[in-house]
């Protein structure tokens, strides 16, 4: 099971310096892939891409861009080009967003799920085949030129950070996983692993990838770090898709969620994960306790990836 983290170095002087920095660190503790999330700040396909040249061996992917504010072409473009920057590492996520995020853009948050179809849809000929003829409802992507990027033959894997059943059915029929967050061991293996797989199964596809996503961090001081992540996660539980999955987990709080404690607490956290169905781990949120419990936690799941 590939085990990974989450980089966020948005405090840093430079955050792209100070990225590639945690990522070279990352590597070095043993640990498999580094994810880089999309809100209005760095372009995590970009990230993905720098990091993806500097520190060989390592997966990247992006966890997750919105659809909306987005169009296919440009999102094929990105992610081919970090495709082609890795040679072969890089693993596009996209997401539904929320209504917050998709404000910035002046849209409406309106018929996510439809949208989400189309996209992938056309995105996925986009990356597979370097053309497009699309015309949908929500969107039209088509190629009077070659979209293909030299070097991305591989193709895109393409996740979505999906969690309610209409999201997870369409995943399932047309992405290559899923990323959830907040979706603990019992919602996963009872309600979202179940869903995506039937999906993938009913549309002739592959076991689609589960990579969940997980806040989390190595430390002693339990109750502080506990009531910090509480604090941090409390936005989540106001969007409805979130605190449906964080009650079928069977928190009450966001921060409920948040994997905290030792070294022997964590790794069984880990191994209920994969028993839950996770074919990948990736902790986010590791340094929110400082920097020493931050290198405990990556050095403790760097040993859990080998």
């Amino acid at each position: 099971m590939t085990v990974g983290v989450a980089l966020n170095a948005s405090d840093a002087p430079n955050q792209v310096d100070a990225t590639v920095q945690l990522a070279q660190e990352a590597a070095g503790a043993g640990l498999r892939s580094a994810w880089f999330g999309q809100t209005f700040g760095a372009d995590s396909p970009q990230l993905a891409a720098i990091v993806g040249r500097e520190v060989p061996g390592l997966q990247v992917g992006t966890s997750a861009i919105p659809v909306f504010g987005r169009q296919p072409l440009l999102v094929s473009s990105q992610a081919q080009t970090a495709q082609a920057a890795t040679h072969g590492r890089y693993h596009l996520g996209l997401a539904l967003g929320t209504k917050l995020l998709t404000e910035g853009f002046g849209l409406p948050f309106e018929r996510p799920i439809a949208r989400l179809r189309e996209f992938l849809t056309a995105l996925r000929q986009l990356t597979e085949t370097g053309t497009a003829d699309f015309h949908g409802e929500l969107l039209t992507a088509t190629t009077p030129l070659s979209a293909r990027v030299a070097g991305a033959e591989s193709g895109v894997p393409l996740l979505v950070a999906a969690m309610g059943p209409q999201a997870l059915r369409v995943s399932g029929e047309l992405a290559d996983g899923i990323l959830p967050y907040l979706a603990g061991p019992r919602a996963l293996a009872e309600h979202i692993v179940p869903a995506v797989t039937a999906a993938a199964e009913a549309a002739g596809r592959p076991a689609p990838r589960i990579v969940a996503l997980v806040p989390g961090v190595v430390t002693d001081d339990v109750d502080a770090v506990r009531a910090k992540a509480t604090e941090n996660l409390a936005f989540y539980e106001q969007i409805p898709s979130y605190a449906r999955v964080i009650e079928l987990s069977g928190g009450r709080r966001a921060g409920d969620l948040a994997v905290i404690g030792d070294e022997k607490t964590v790794e069984a956290e880990v191994r209920r994960y994969r028993d839950a169905g996770a074919t990948e781990v990736v902790f986010s949120a590791t340094e929110i306790a400082g920097e020493a419990d931050r290198r405990r936690t990556w050095r403790l799941l760097g040993e859990l990836a080998r």
